[in-house]
């Protein structure tokens, strides 16, 4: 059985690679849990779940996380990745929504924006904030885009 996570942060990256798998290796590399084992979640924030702007994981570990991805290796192509968390007013407790497609990381951005912000909508929960970070790549040869939300314990911190 898990604990429940009460950390948490917003990381992304991009990369190139020398195959799909590769650039993916590598922009989670770049976003800080490329050597951890990923375990992924769907879409809520744990209630008074405590950000931190950076969490350093030692590795083989299993990190919960919310994430969007997207692969491409068609040359040229504008590729993108976002989160983002809208938080309660109330304990903190968030929804969490991912996006990504052939599209800028503005619109990345907007999209999961406005999806977070309808999820709570539909729970009827009032909304503090909405945090959210997008990646945005070019495609040279196999690229990728990654965007999440990693959470982890305070008391392994």
């Amino acid at each position: 059985m898990f604990e429940t996570p009460d950390i948490y942060t917003l990381a992304s990256g991009t990369s190139e690679g020398t195959s799909k798998l590769g650039a993916f290796d590598n922009a989670i590399l770049k976003a800080g849990v490329g050597n951890t084992n990923l375990i992924k979640l769907s879409s809520i924030l744990p209630p008074r779940a405590v950000f931190k702007e950076k969490i350093v994981y030692p590795r083989g570990v299993l990190v919960p996380i919310a994430y969007g991805a997207i692969t491409s290796d068609k040359k040229g192509e504008i590729i993108a990745a976002a989160v983002a968390i809208a938080i309660s007013v109330e304990e903190g407790f968030g929804v969490i929504m991912e996006f990504s497609g052939a599209t800028s990381g503005k619109y990345a951005e907007e999209t999961v924006r406005r999806m977070a912000e309808d999820a709570m909508k539909h729970r009827n929960i009032a909304i503090k904030e909405i945090k959210s970070k997008s990646s945005e790549h070019t495609v040279e040869n196999f690229g990728c885009a990654f965007a999440a939300v990693p959470m982890w314990y305070s008391k392994l911190s």
